[in-house]
């Protein structure tokens, strides 16, 4: 049955600041919890991976679109970056799968917010 828009965008809201949010609250509890545990696992190995955060650089679009990608893990993203974590250390060996793991993470989390959308629509 779908909900008002209010109530929907409220759910995507919910489900892009913690991931998993969304379908906990619109009562599917067994993907809602593990993708509350597993993309924040996935954030957390890419930052001890020495993986980097990328600033929003407008000047170099990859950077800016990783950027982007980067954002799209929510609350998970503003604590590191409060904490000053995400520097990133080019001269490590998996700082590339770091970076990997980062930006997977963070599109991972937006098609779970588009996977709430539906699921409150009524589509699915």
């Amino acid at each position: 049955m779908p909900r008002s828009t209010t109530m929907t965008y409220l759910i995507c809201a919910a489900a892009w600041a913690v991931p998993g949010a969304g379908h906990l609250w619109l009562g599917r509890a067994q993907k809602g919890l593990v993708l509350l545990i597993v993309l924040p696992l996935m954030f957390v190995t890419g930052l001890w991976f020495d993986g980097r955060l990328f600033p929003f650089e407008l000047g170099q679009p990859l950077v800016a679109l990783a950027a982007f990608a980067d954002v799209g893990m929510g609350v998970p993203y503003l604590i590191a970056r409060a904490m000053g974590q995400g520097a990133g250390n080019v001269i490590a060996q998996n700082f590339e799968y770091g970076n990997a793991f980062l930006i997977v993470a963070g599109l991972l989390n937006m098609l779970v917010v588009l996977d709430a959308f539906d699921v409150a629509e009524g589509r699915k």
